[in-house]
């Protein structure tokens, strides 16, 4: 009998025995956890913003739904300002990036102070990085880097902190990935690092910050302190693998140069050309967007870069807080990949202020945004400060003068300049000029009088805003026909600087390199290449600045007076004076198109 149980005890153990083994290799069916959706991130993006605080006076074309379009005043930093602050309202993962061109060549409100108001916005708004582009550095290295940490260091001709005395820097961080000190360090970080959302929808964003290879030609060779500026692609390209092994995988280039496209700002990407598509081309195709400047153009286009990658998102968002352009990325948080992407142009607009085509009342069709009231009130302090020197009535024209090139290349507002600029250095103690000439963007405004012919200093200032000393020297006739040949580079498109009426000249580009000029004059005489003769242009130009290497040539430099204080001389005596016409430069070729 108890030989019968033990049998049965083990039959029942080898059965649970089977039993276990069989579920051991048969496990049950389990549903895998889904993947974490998709995170998506917002990035508002800005460029060329060049210290425009008070709404610029421009207008934005824009389609509406019925085949029709409005023209709506854009612009103004207490209304960027709420723009912004509505867009990081609607979702926590949003950054703020400017393609460079933020400071410089600033209106009066701003340049007068050394751009600290400028800076001192955008610490209110709250911007996450801004790419250093050419115009950071028109008061030089030195500066800028002031303006980024702080402090009251006086670094050039205008004193700095005149109404905060404990001025302290940018809260934002610049990034100048090429722009390379003689030490082989970059003037600033190269690249920044977010970490956006948590958990596991948590992605990590890599920006790589900077400015176009030909800064050091068209800056201000005394200022750079030996700062020069490597290839964009090239640079952009051998930080990849750095940002890839701190777990970066979505990659934004922040490039401060840029394209043009036949298409109107709100339009879809057309035509789109220039310098910033053979870098396109060359982009490592861990690029997911890249927000370009410069060229001062709007446009969002889907560009295809090397054979067999993806298009890169390229954007720009126009000039002077106009824009901003409206970035979203959808992100594989397990690859850091991005999945998708869209972008749209948001008009900044600035309600009850006059345009260029006359006062444009707001629309409905579009975005409308109220001044924010804590960045208005920093416009507002540096405006009240400088309000009686920007209305001070410093002179009279019979007529405006802009600075839209003639068929030459040459501009009446140009030829205004250099005619001031020669007056002022004429005298034999002044330097003993007798030619003056200024190049294309040492000019940038136009000079529109008022009803009763008066012109502003606010406006002469907003015409010559880099505070440029002339310099007068002595070049021979050989060496000015050099700088007259310079201006036309490649053969395809010349750079031509407005003169004084004592000089004239004819031009084709039919012509090979270096004999495209004929039929110099100066005060009426052919030009004699042995002879001497001195030249007054700015610092810049005098510098090798634009490409202008031969002025280095110059001898017997006398440096004397500012380029605005000269412009005020020149209109300020007595009688209103009329525009010179632009027809001092003779192009014998017809342009192509």
């Amino acid at each position: 009998m108890a030989k019968s149980l033990n049998r049965v005890r083990a039959l029942m153990l080898g059965a649970g025995f089977l039993a276990m083994t069989a579920c051991a290799s048969n496990p049950p069916t389990r549903t895998a956890a889904p993947p974490p959706p998709s995170t998506e991130v917002r990035i508002i993006a800005f460029n060329d913003f060049h210290g425009n605080l008070l709404p610029p006076g421009i207008d934005i074309e824009a389609p509406l739904p019925d085949g029709g379009s409005v023209r709506i005043p854009a612009g103004g930093a207490a209304w960027f300002a709420d723009a912004i602050r509505k867009a990081k309202a609607e979702g926590p993962n949003t950054l703020v990036v400017s393609a460079g061109d933020m400071v410089g060549a600033s209106p009066l409100t701003s340049g007068l102070f050394l751009d600290e108001p400028t800076i001192e916005v955008m610490n209110s708004i709250g911007i996450d990085f801004n790419a250093v582009g050419n115009h950071e550095f028109d008061r030089g290295s030195k500066e800028l880097k002031r303006l980024a940490q702080g402090g009251c260091e006086k670094n050039g001709t205008r004193e700095p902190c005149q109404l905060s005395p404990n001025f302290p820097g940018a809260k934002f961080e610049f990034l100048a990935a090429n722009s390379v000190n003689p030490d082989g360090s970059t003037l600033f970080p190269a690249v920044g690092i977010r970490t956006i959302g948590t958990g596991a929808a948590a992605v990590k964003i890599g920006f790589i910050g900077l400015t176009l290879k030909g800064t050091a030609q068209i800056v201000s060779s005394a200022g750079l302190a030996g700062v020069h500026f490597t290839p964009e692609a090239e640079t952009i390209n051998a930080l990849i693998p750095g940002l890839k092994a701190q777990g970066v995988n979505t990659i934004v280039v922040l490039l401060h140069e840029g394209g043009v496209t036949t298409s109107k700002p709100l339009e879809a990407c057309a035509g789109l050309s220039g310098p910033i598509v053979p870098i396109l081309q060359a982009l490592d195709p861990a690029v997911d967007l890249v927000v370009s400047g410069h060229t001062h153009r709007a446009y969002i286009c889907e560009v295809g870069g090397a054979p067999g990658r993806a298009p890169v998102l390229l954007t720009s968002a126009g000039k002077y807080g106009t824009l901003l352009t409206d970035i979203r990325l959808k992100i594989d948080p397990s690859s850091g990949d991005v999945v998708s992407h869209s972008a749209r142009q948001v008009v900044v607009q600035s309600i009850g202020f006059a345009s260029s085509s006359g006062r444009v009342e707001p629309t409905d069709a579009y975005p409308r945004f109220a001044a924010d009231t804590d960045v208005q009130a920093i416009v507002s302090r540096y405006e009240n400060a400088s309000a009686a020197l920007v209305s001070r009535v410093v002179g009279k024209m019979t007529a405006p003068a802009v600075r839209q090139p003639a068929a030459s290349g040459e501009s009446v507002m140009g030829n205004l300049v250099a005619d001031a600029q020669l007056a002022a250095t004429s005298a034999p103690g002044r330097g003993g000029a007798v030619i003056a000439l200024i190049n294309p963007g040492g000019v940038r405004a136009d000079l529109v009088p008022a009803a009763d012919g008066g012109i502003t200093y606010g406006q002469l200032f907003a015409s010559q805003p880099f505070a440029n000393d002339l310099v007068t020297m002595s070049l021979t006739g050989a060496e000015l026909k050099a700088v007259l040949e310079q201006q036309f580079g490649d053969g395809k498109l010349p750079h031509v600087m407005s003169t004084s009426a004592s000089l004239r000249y004819i031009y084709d580009m039919r012509r090979p390199a270096g004999e495209r000029t004929s039929a110099i004059r100066v005060n009426g005489k052919p030009l004699e290449l042995a002879a001497t003769y001195r030249v007054t242009v700015n610092n810049f130009l005098a510098g090798g600045g634009d490409g202008f290497s031969s002025f280095r040539a110059g001898k017997d430099a006398r440096v004397g007076g500012r380029d605005v204080e000269a412009l005020e001389a020149y209109l300020g005596k007595g009688k209103p004076v009329a525009p010179p016409t632009a027809d001092r430069v003779t192009r014998l070729d017809r342009p192509a198109g």
